[in-house]
């Protein structure tokens, strides 16, 4: 019997939609139509102007690398078997910052403002360089 798995998500009946097209290839973002902004992670209201007119749009997939840890060390399955990997907090295109992992990358090759593209690795969105990129330059 497998043991608990720590890195794949528990749908409810409000995520269903986001993991569904995450399974897809394809990232969800909250759009809201009283103040016209996007959010992320998604919430039933809008975390700006509290509306509750907020809808599902799909985002381009772009982003650009924020911020970043090499994990070396996690003892909970499955990720004690996947270090070292890269947690990363990632600047979407369309404004909302995303928490992560980047996949396909050396990690000396990691730099701020480097162009990302979603990845969906069991259907779960991800980050990998764009088209064999490197740095793009700071912050």
């Amino acid at each position: 019997m497998m043991g608990a798995r720590y890195d794949l998500p528990e749908a409810d009946a409000f995520t269903r939609t986001y993991w569904d097209a995450a399974a897809r290839g394809v990232l969800l973002l909250r759009h809201c139509g009283t103040c016209d902004r996007v959010h992320h992670y998604p919430r039933e209201f809008c975390p700006r102007c509290w509306s509750e007119d907020v809808t599902w749009s799909a985002a381009t997939g772009r982003a650009t690398l924020h911020t970043w840890s090499v994990v070396h060390r996690n003892d909970l399955p499955p990720f004690k078997d996947r270090t070292p990997y890269v947690a990363a907090v990632v600047d979407l295109a369309e404004g909302p910052r995303m928490m992560t992992e980047i996949v396909d990358c050396a990690h000396e090759a990691l730099r701020a403002g480097l162009y990302l593209e979603a990845v969906f690795p069991d259907g779960v969105p991800k980050f990998r360089p764009c088209g064999g990129s490197v740095a793009v330059g700071g912050v």
